[in-house]
């Protein structure tokens, strides 16, 4: 197919699509070349699919329980196939879930936003890479290496609507396993990232057919999977998980913040987590459901400190994150 031309698809949910809340995690900062929001009810997205490059634009018109998709590039029939995936039709168990009423917070999350689901992007390697170059720094570290990477080493996305005036110029698809592959640890240094998190990354890239093998499998052995790969801890592999393979129950552990700020909306204490584990146990199963339903809602512990920066090459700093 060629890239300026389009393939489309009409999907109906049968269910409220809560678009920003259930692809929200999908961009890595307001200013990720692979990633556009257009208002609350579209999304622009580049990425990369066993069939080639794709540019997917999504809408939601929500008083006909409608989404209509459009995607150009050899990877457009592919994307389209996994749109329902991707706004979370493939969550398991969401009609089971019912927040406790001794966590108001969470009762009061879950009642406003009906339509939120966990995605499933399919993209195994995308979501490694980033989660992989998101170890040990803060975000906004992470989502400049991110940038200089992409518009370094990805390619334009397919279509007319990415060809400069269009709605979505501009946009990067990211790079295939060969083109990780290829960058010079020097273009690593320049983009600030270090041996240790480019050696994952590379390591990635090199296995991407069995990565991508782990959608095949339940949650529980995805996880074992994705943590046999070296660099790839338990905040790592639940990352992944969360957006490439849909699993609500892959709660971030070993995060700086969401263990305390997930303790604390239920609790109103900050735990660590052991402590915060001890108290989402009733939520095993949808227990990154619970992290996500309170993010959304906002639900921070009280930051009385000033913003802390954190040391790039110390894994303690971050409870050794990976």
């Amino acid at each position: 197919m060629s890239a300026a031309c389009s393939r489309t698809r009409e999907w109906r949910p049968g269910r409220p699509v809560d678009l920003p809340a259930t692809t929200g995690t999908l961009a890595r900062g307001g200013g990720d070349p692979s990633h556009r929001r257009a208002g609350e009810a579209a999304l622009w997205r580049a990425t990369r699919t066993p069939d080639g490059p794709a540019l997917l634009h999504v809408r939601v018109v929500a008083p006909l329980g409608l989404v209509h998709a459009e995607a150009w590039g050899p990877g457009a029939s592919w994307v389209l196939d996994g749109v329902p995936e991707l706004l979370g039709d493939a969550d398991p168990g969401y009609d089971d879930f019912r927040p406790r009423p001794e966590h108001p917070l969470l009762v009061d999350a879950w009642r406003r936003r009906p339509g939120l689901r966990t995605p499933r992007t399919r993209a195994v390697l995308e979501a490694l890479a980033w989660a992989g170059l998101e170890q040990v720094v803060t975000g906004k570290e992470s989502r400049r290496s991110m940038r200089l990477l992409l518009r370094r080493y990805g390619e334009p996305a397919p279509g007319a609507p990415a060809a400069p005036g269009g709605p979505a110029a501009g946009m990067l698809v990211p790079p295939a396993p060969r083109d990780w592959a290829r960058v010079p640890s020097w273009e690593w240094l320049r983009a600030g990232v270090e041996r240790r998190r480019s050696a994952v990354v590379l390591r990635a890239a090199g296995v991407a057919g069995r990565l991508e093998a782990t959608l095949g499998l339940d949650h529980a052995a995805a996880d074992r999977a994705l943590r046999s790969l070296p660099g790839v801890g338990r905040w790592t592999s639940a990352e992944v998980r969360q957006r490439a393979h849909g699993d609500p129950d892959a709660f971030s552990f070993d995060d700086y913040h969401v263990a305390k700020d997930v303790s604390w909306a239920l609790t109103g204490e900050v735990l660590d987590d052991d402590g915060c584990a001890e108290v989402i146990a009733c939520y095993t199963g949808h227990r990154y459901r619970v992290q996500r339903l309170l993010e959304v809602a906002g639900a921070r512990r009280p930051r009385r400190a000033p913003r802390m920066t954190l040391p790039t090459h110390t894994p303690a700093a971050t409870g050794g994150r990976s």
